[in-house]
């Protein structure tokens, strides 16, 4: 599959939610971290969801906030993912910053020049990267 969204992750629905007019849908990645997805119940009819089936989880690098400290707060985002910056690629105006998870897998995200500056953004750092569940998109194959 060739899609625009740099974060794609291969896993495996560990449990299906469905609501009467929206599912949640929660995927295992292969370290053990879980990427929640909030979709119709009308997407979970037409690919098929169930249990055990691998799908792919896709969001963009906009929509990816990187935290590196919480401050004492917590967050309504569903998504969580705590790793190890492993590159930071600043550009004009934006930068993208690589976050390596336990498992291996890595999620791009994309912030401003100014954010990298504030948060002190480098290479070996801990760093979480926080996504809605609305923002995930899944794709299964036919």
């Amino acid at each position: 599959m060739k899609a625009s969204a740099r974060n794609q992750f291969i896993g495996t629905v560990s449990k299906v939610l469905v609501g009467a007019v929206n599912a949640e849908v929660h995927i295992g990645l292969k370290g053990g971290e879980t990427i929640v997805a909030s979709i119709t119940k009308d997407s979970v009819e037409t690919l098929g969801l169930k249990t055990g089936m691998e799908v792919v989880a896709l969001v963009k690098a906009p929509q990816i906030i990187v935290i590196t400290d919480f401050g004492g707060y917590r967050l309504s985002a569903r998504n969580q993912l705590q790793g190890t910056v492993t590159q930071v690629k600043p550009g004009a105006i934006n930068a993208e910053v690589d976050i390596e998870l336990k498992g291996g897998e890595q999620i791009a995200a994309t912030v401003t020049n100014d954010s990298i500056e504030a948060l002190g953004l480098r290479k070996g750092q801990p760093a979480t990267a926080v996504f809605k569940a609305g923002v995930v998109m899944l794709a299964v194959a036919d």
